[in-house]
């Protein structure tokens, strides 16, 4: 039996896409940053933009918090809560608006039972777990993996798991980011100069978890590639 892919080709590709993400992090720091100077007429800070966008999607019980550390941005379902970071809760800027409202796009999809967000939220208990363990049920497969190696394999479907729940991702940012840039469009909020910076900056957002979800095949297809040569 013959690897779909051979060892030292998954493990380039590993190192290819690990480059490339260092890459696209740094180019998503540098634009956040040159767009956190650039203000929009108004003032409304990122807080601002996140309550008058959830207020015009008739959502009522998601609050608006500060969170420390920078790009922390999130939406939790579990407390309802957008917890936005100190360089956007803040801030009057472009790169505020896009997160702030890029935010409340997964509130409204929560609040609409988008079928992937529900997916992802049901994923988040085993990727909880799977990712604790899985690198330890992997070397402990290697050890036994000619003895025992059936326990090599449940290592690979846990990485399996979080490979899943990394795609599982994409679509959920991707549409979140178009929600996000629909409302700053349609109420006006940002005019069209602005409204291509924003762009800019949530596609290089989204591309940290383009890369993240080809990090994941590309391991998991690593460790497929090593259990099968073995």
């Amino acid at each position: 039996m013959y690897p779909i892919l051979g060892i030292n080709a998954a493990w380039w590709l590993i190192i290819i896409i690990g480059v490339a993400g260092l890459i696209v992090q740094a180019k998503l720091q540098s634009v956040f940053s040159k767009y956190s100077k650039v203000p929009f007429p108004g003032g409304l800070t990122g807080r601002d933009i996140a309550e008058r966008m959830l207020r015009d999607n008739g959502i009522s019980n998601v609050k608006v918090v500060a969170t420390s550390g920078q790009l922390t941005d999130n939406f939790n379902p579990a407390n309802m809560t957008i917890n936005l970071s100190e360089g956007v809760y803040n801030s009057s800027s472009v790169a505020a608006a896009a997160v702030a409202a890029h935010e409340c796009g997964h509130a409204v999809q929560h609040a609409q039972g988008y079928a992937p967000i529900k997916l992802r939220s049901a994923l988040v208990p085993v990727i909880s777990f799977t990712s604790r363990f899985a690198i330890w049920v992997i070397i402990a497969g290697i050890l036994v993996i000619n003895t025992f190696p059936a326990l090599f394999w449940v290592g690979i479907l846990m990485i399996a798991a979080s490979a899943l729940f990394s795609i599982v991702t994409l679509p959920v940012e991707y549409n979140a980011s178009h929600r996000a840039m629909e409302w700053l469009r349609a109420s006006r909020t940002l005019n069209d100069q602005q409204l291509g910076e924003a762009r800019i900056a949530l596609n290089w957002a989204a591309r940290t978890y383009l890369v993240a979800a080809l990090s994941a095949i590309a391991t998991l297809l690593y460790y497929i590639s090593f259990a099968r040569r073995n």
